[in-house]
């Protein structure tokens, strides 16, 4: 009897072992998971807003410490570098169309840019940001002549050159296009987010 009772606890002090191991394996993981969530859901809950349009907050020039960091600055925190910021409304101090839609779209760059830390889950959280707002600034800017209508060449030249413009500021170092490199070699498949510009349009004058 005493050494079938040895044997129980014994067999017990095994499976608890066991079941305390474990818990500690999976901390990690759950720790990661929920860190992973709550980033695509700031990601994905991160907006342009209409403050941003108008400059009613903008951020003094960085300048040379724009470039020492990938990040840079974002003094005003709103997401967008301040660099970039300051020479989209630079470009195009007459049109906040304009403005609104390279704002968001170098608000989704930057988020690329600024992740705490990286994994598939949250890289395409940020690149399906940057697709819709890469259609945000060609809907907008370069609207189609009707819904069904293919763009013409000419057309997919302005979007890009709007794009482009974005880009060049945006990855202006060889470190940030680097970065930028790595970080898509991070990507899995993906579905598209609706295509809607942050900032309705219609309460826009010019």
């Amino acid at each position: 009897m005493k050494l079938f009772k040895k044997i129980i606890i014994r067999a017990v002090l095994v499976i608890v072992i066991l079941f305390i191991g474990l818990v500690i394996y999976r901390i990690p993981h759950v720790i990661k998971k929920s860190k992973t969530e709550e980033l695509v859901a700031k990601i994905h809950n991160t907006k342009l807003v209409m403050d941003d349009v108008m400059g009613k907050n903008l951020p003094p020039d960085p300048g040379m410490e724009a470039d020492k960091t990938v990040q840079g600055i974002d003094a005003n925190q709103n997401g967008i570098r301040d660099d970039v910021e300051l020479a989209i409304f630079k470009e195009y101090p007459n049109s906040a169309k304009t403005r609104a839609a390279l704002l968001q779209y170098a608000l989704a760059l930057q988020m690329e840019m600024s992740q705490s830390f990286l994994n598939t889950e949250v890289v395409i959280a940020a690149i399906q940001e940057a697709s819709r707002a890469n259609i945000c600034v060609a809907d907008t800017l370069v609207p189609r002549k009707s819904p069904e209508s293919a763009r013409e060449y000419s057309d997919l030249e302005k979007i890009d050159k709007y794009i482009d413009f974005v880009e060049k500021k945006q990855l202006n170092t060889d470190e940030r296009k680097r970065f930028r490199k790595e970080f898509y070699k991070k990507i899995g498949s993906y579905n598209s987010l609706p295509h809607v510009c942050d900032i309705d349009y219609s309460l826009l004058v010019n």
